[in-house]
């Protein structure tokens, strides 16, 4: 998926996973090396080397703001070593702003992705496969910066040099085209970002025509796109012709079938409005079958982890808990609960699971209030807004008693489809002890963009709204 497309969802996803690694073209050295001790302004590449290994062992750990102040003294190592005008100082930079990226620093990544670019255009082409990676960066870090408009020009060179150097069908292109299809469901425009995954799948199949399993990857990762763009007909399709791919080479009962029927039986909690079939009364209810499948298939494979076990029984709980069958979903979260009660990793996992109420269908909200859309606008035209929801979910995973606060305060279209949005959400409770209990005191955030110039306009209509007011009362 991305997100992928960048899920990219939605929270933005690690950098490893939405930017491929630069950092192969470099030599392998031991990871754990101390910064180098230097004469002067006299640099080796020996010491460059030492010093990448070091920046690569804290990506790895996850101290960006450290591998943040090794990323610039790398590209000036490096600027020393070969010279501000070649490949090295290009992939040097690429580098800081991929943890840039990763801290949040999108103004100044976009900075260093675009100057690795313009130095690659000026020491090989413009088609140079070494483009490749800078532009994915500029792509990524233009999405965070809340502008999809320009990130789906970055990321669609990327994909034409893939096309120019390897061909219109390779597999390399994915990763590039889901990024495609991300900015085009954040764009909301979910019929571009199904022709792109239309794509994707295209190429898969023509990879995998020999291999009907190794598409599976794909067809899960499809139907997972399927369902951010909200072509859960479609998604369902694609899960199903998974299934049958499994149960042709491997038998009704392979554990391979859990996931698919289990994500099968999820895409049902929601309706899709871009069916054209009557098909919408009793589609929840069809959803039980493929959480007791995927139930009974874990129960009976020895070879089933104790972890994908629990996950399969909790999410027939769920549905049960969804479909308001409160006695069958409080008999399997104490199973589950029991079966997570000794040993530290399974206590971990009681944890994640049970600790707080986790949502069971969840809707989109959109990023940017009306008429601020960010195409033609640069990112320092756009304030953020905030909407924030404080309420209560209730033993059998009902939300209750919410109160609602948007800031600014006069954006309450989008306060209106925020609190319906936590309104119509269906919670697993939290659980302790064994039992579903309440939760009081839960905040939710949700984050906008918007215009100056739009809010000067709701402004301006509330006081003409109160003008006319004053003006009627003194009237009368």
């Amino acid at each position: 998926m991305l997100v992928p497309l960048v899920a990219a969802s939605q929270d933005e996803d690690s950098v490893a996973d939405e930017i491929a690694d630069p950092m192969e073209q470099y030599v392998p050295v031991a990871d754990e090396v101390a910064p180098p001790a230097r004469k002067a302004n006299v640099v080796t590449e020996e010491q460059l080397l030492e010093e990448f290994a070091r920046y690569r062992r804290l990506i790895q750990e996850g101290t960006l703001d450290e591998a943040d102040i090794a990323a610039k003294r790398i590209v000036e190592m490096t600027i020393r070593v070969y010279g501000p005008q070649t490949r090295e100082t290009a992939s040097a930079l690429n580098n800081l702003g991929i943890v840039q990226h990763g801290n949040g620093q999108y103004d100044a990544a976009i900075q260093n992705f675009t100057s690795s670019v313009e130095i690659l255009e000026n020491v090989e082409d413009r088609l140079n496969d070494a483009l490749i990676n800078p532009l994915k960066g500029l792509g990524a870090a233009q999405l965070g910066s809340g502008r999809p408009d320009l990130a789906l020009g970055s990321f669609n060179r990327a994909a034409h040099i893939t096309h120019v150097n390897e061909g219109p069908h390779n597999l390399d292109q994915v990763e590039i085209l889901e990024s495609i299809a991300e900015t085009f469901i954040r764009m909301g425009e979910t019929k571009e970002a199904r022709s792109i995954l239309d794509r994707i799948h295209l190429i898969n199949v023509k990879q995998f025509e020999k291999n009907p399993l190794g598409l599976l990857p794909s067809l899960m990762n499809r139907a997972s796109w399927q369902h951010r763009a909200g072509y859960y007909a479609e998604e369902r399709s694609s899960y199903r012709r998974a299934i049958r791919i499994v149960e042709a080479s491997a038998g009704s009962n392979d554990p391979l079938l859990i996931e698919p029927l289990r994500r099968l039986g999820e895409s049902f909690y929601y309706i899709d409005v871009n069916m054209t079939s009557p098909q919408q009364q009793g589609m929840v209810s069809t959803g039980e079958m493929y959480f007791k499948r995927a139930s009974r298939i874990a129960e009976k494979n020895d070879d089933i982890g104790w972890r994908q076990l629990a996950e399969t029984k909790l999410a027939l709980a769920d549905y049960y808990t969804f479909s308001e069958s409160q006695n069958r979903s409080r008999k399997l979260y104490k199973e589950v609960w029991n079966m997570l009660s000794e040993g530290d990793d399974r206590l971990a996992l009681r944890n994640e699971l049970f600790a707080d109420p986790v949502p069971i269908r969840t809707g989109s909200l959109p990023l940017y209030a009306a008429g601020s859309s960010t195409s033609g606008s640069s990112r320092s035209d756009l304030m953020t807004g905030k909407i924030i929801v404080n309420y209560n979910v209730t033993s059998r995973g009902r939300v209750r008693e919410m109160q609602t606060e948007a800031m600014p305060p006069e954006f309450t279209d989008m306060q209106r489809m925020v609190h319906r949005e936590i309104r119509g959400r269906v919670f697993r409770p939290r659980v302790a002890e064994g039992e579903a209990v309440d939760s009081r005191g839960l905040v939710f955030e949700h984050a906008f963009s918007y215009l100056q110039s739009d809010l000067d306009v709701l402004r301006a209509s509330k006081d003409a709204a109160a003008a006319d007011s004053l003006q009627e009362t003194e009237r009368d």
